[in-house]
């Protein structure tokens, strides 16, 4: 009778902890797929800024005193109040073309995660010819208000943007 009775309390602490396990991974795989379209987000934000649009990238980001921007001109921004002139003096340029993520690994925490990516693909330099995009990037979320948002994003330099 004793070892039944272990034997079901032993069960049921199983069955708890499988569940719980089960529970957590499907709450991070939320996260993940979450993160993977806030990060497709900002690559289509991206892309329209390309065109002179600086809409869609100003909804991806935080605008807290606390987010970066190291882009591919240089420079080390802090706060939403620095990042933003840097975007709009892109989006300015309308550099056309397009660039993608390849090869992404992401990383999802409670309220944070980073994504670390390729930019890849090509756009047109100041005197309009194009130029082949080809750039390690990493970019950090954190949930706000149940939304992941941009925190910063970090790019190798392109020597036809820098200064």
């Amino acid at each position: 009778m004793r070892n039944r009775i272990a034997v079901l309390l032993l069960s049921c602490v199983v069955a708890v902890s499988v569940s719980v396990a089960v529970r957590t991974a499907s709450a991070s795989t939320e996260d993940e797929q979450a993160v993977r379209k806030a990060d497709a987000g900002f690559y289509a934000a991206l892309n329209v800024m390309f065109t002179g649009d600086l809409g869609p990238m100003k909804e991806v980001w935080s605008h807290a005193k606390d987010v970066t921007y190291m882009g591919p001109e240089g420079g080390f921004l802090v706060g939403w109040d620095q990042v933003l002139p840097s975007w709009e003096s892109q989006a300015i340029k309308k550099m056309g073309g397009k660039v993608e993520s390849v090869d992404t690994r992401v990383t999802v925490g409670k309220d944070l995660a980073f994504v670390e990516t390729y930019e890849k693909g090509e756009n047109k330099d100041a005197n309009g010819k194009t130029q082949t995009v080809s750039i390690r990037a990493t970019n950090l979320y954190r949930k706000e208000a149940g939304k992941w948002k941009m925190i910063g994003h970090h790019t190798d330099l392109l020597s036809f943007l820098q200064k």
